[in-house]
């Protein structure tokens, strides 16, 4: 079992940063594909950003690029998802997850074994 505890989240203005935190617990996911969603108010959940394990390749949604970072420190067994020059449109409820091997696209979301309980995040415009 994983336990997922996300954190960093806010209330900022447009143009702001921040930097959400998912601490794991029960097992190192160094090796695990990790994933960063997102669900807004009446919307459905949507991919973020993801990387492979073991330091692998990144993935993002074309809202974020440029924009937003996926990064791990597998020393403390957290991954993070660094958000600069925030839009409005990217206030929603973000969730990290995690899953072992490869058998799906990062984008995925029924491929991730293991979520977090999510971290608010709100932009005002």
């Amino acid at each position: 079992q994983v336990q997922l505890v996300e954190s960093g989240g806010g209330l900022v203005q447009a143009g702001a940063s921040l930097r959400l935190s998912c601490a794991a617990s029960g097992r190192t996911v160094s090796t695990y594909a990790v994933g960063w969603f997102r669900q807004a108010p009446g919307k459905e959940r949507e991919f973020v950003a993801g990387q492979w394990g073991y330091g692998g390749k990144t993935e993002y949604a074309d809202s974020v690029k440029g924009r937003f970072t996926i990064s791990r420190d597998n020393a403390k067994n957290t991954v993070f998802l660094q958000m600069n020059s925030l839009k409005a449109e990217d206030t929603a409820v973000y969730y990290c997850a995690v899953y072992r091997g490869s058998r799906a696209g990062l984008a995925y979301a029924p491929a991730y074994e293991y979520w977090g309980q999510g971290t608010q995040v709100t932009v005002s415009s």
